[in-house]
């Protein structure tokens, strides 16, 4: 009749863990409240402010290299800053 694997209770039991655990896990942690107080404060540490970051991509060969330019200079001022620092 039944295998001694556990019977329909067991397999009850699991599909209610298969289904309730994803779902609870989707109501707790998708809370805005959650959010605001455990990743926000890490986001601001991990992640540069939006001041600092690119929103706009350059897409044309020309902005690119600009781009690549300025980001030269500016690593190279930074290691001066250090070498006249040092």
């Amino acid at each position: 009749m039944y295998s001694s694997m556990g019977g329909p209770n067991l397999e009850v039991f699991k599909f209610a863990v298969y289904l309730f655990v994803p779902l609870f896990s989707l109501v707790y942690f998708g809370d805005p409240a959650w959010y605001h107080t455990h990743v926000v404060p890490y986001r601001d540490k991990l992640l540069p402010p939006l001041e600092k970051t690119v929103r706009e991509l350059p897409f044309e060969q020309h902005r690119v290299r600009e781009e690549l330019e300025r980001m030269k200079n500016e690593r190279l001022e930074k290691a001066r800053e250090r070498k006249d620092t040092s």
